[in-house]
């Protein structure tokens, strides 16, 4: 197969002809047809995640066809399309995952980072940890669903009933969750970076009441903000922008240093936490909703080999919404 490979070291990737995996048992072998190209590729490829495996196949946005049912697997058919998140493996025994948190796990494995992904033709993954996909999206519409969807689903559900959210970074997970927290009724502002003005015009086609600056204050006071951009001053912006009893979710799994800040700012009963990978039935329970509700997925796409200008242009900025590799096109 081919596959798009880093080494460790240098974060250009090097396409290469590699043997098929072979599914073991409990896997599935899965032929890929689209992977989305995440920030979370974007540090592991850019050594701010540390530990990777060496050599390692980035992606974890993963849509494709069925090919191989390893021995033991019952839930999936051969044909069957599917989807392969971040979170590949749990230990299922560690206090986390007994009290119902999995995400938390003391010695998960994650695909793309510590299991070979999705930049390739083929995939072997553990079923009980991939996903059935809605129907009514196509393979590169799907493959953000996977990620950017499902961490902005995790966020938006750790804001509780906060009506008036504040989105920081319209990225892939903003542009989707944005228009989720739209369909429950939340009126939702969205703040770019300075300037974006492409960024702008999705977040208002996409239904924000308001979009603007990161430097600006929202036109009100925000009940809840969450951050998607990998920027450590905007959690102080984020918490003047909220009301007393507000809360804060860091919604990356990479941050730049969080400036100092006065007490002020989180006193009044403000909340600042952050949200930690995902779980199976977060990922049952936005599929659902992905199912009912008519998204928008706005995609930027490339071919396999083009891997790296993918990665260069999301680090550069020049992306609006999610980028997506296609594969076997």
């Amino acid at each position: 197969m081919r596959a798009m490979v880093f080494d460790g070291r240098s974060p250009r990737l090097t396409e290469r002809e590699l043997p098929d995996p072979t599914p073991g048992h409990g896997q599935l072998l899965i032929r890929i047809r689209a992977c989305g190209v995440c920030r979370t590729d974007l540090h592991v490829v850019d050594g701010e995640l540390a530990h990777p495996k060496t050599p390692v196949i980035p992606g974890h946005e993963i849509v494709g066809v069925v090919a191989g049912l390893g021995e033991g697997v019952t839930e999936f058919r051969l044909g069957e399309r599917v989807g392969v998140p971040w979170l590949g493996h749990t230990c299922g025994r560690c206090r986390y995952c007994r009290g119902g948190r999995e995400n938390l796990c003391d010695r998960p494995a994650f695909t793309g980072y510590t299991l070979d992904g999705g930049y390739a033709e083929l995939v072997a993954a553990d079923s009980r940890y991939c996903l059935p996909l809605p129907a009514r999206y196509t393979d590169a519409e799907a493959a953000p669903l996977l990620c950017a969807g499902l961490i902005g689903y995790r966020t938006l559900a750790m804001a509780g009933d906060a009506r008036r959210i504040g989105i920081y970074g319209f990225g892939a997970a903003a542009h989707i969750v944005a228009q989720v927290a739209s369909h429950q009724q939340r009126i939702v502002y969205a703040f770019t970076r300075p300037g974006d003005t492409a960024a702008q015009q999705l977040a208002r086609r996409l239904g924000t009441h308001w979009a603007g600056g990161s430097d600006a204050p929202p036109p009100e006071p925000l009940d809840a903000a969450l951050i998607f951009a990998p920027v450590g001053a905007l959690v102080p912006a984020a918490l003047a922008a909220v009301v007393k009893g507000g809360i804060v979710v860091c919604g990356g799994i990479h941050m730049s240093a969080i400036p100092s800040f006065p007490y002020d700012l989180l006193r009044g009963e403000r909340r600042l936490v952050s949200v930690a990978n995902l779980t199976r039935e977060d990922g049952h329970a936005f599929m659902r909703i992905a199912e009912e509700v008519p998204l928008h997925i706005e995609t930027t796409r490339y071919p396999l080999r083009e891997a790296n200008r993918a990665l260069s242009d999301l680090r550069e900025g020049r992306l609006t919404g999610a980028a997506v590799l296609t594969i076997g096109d």
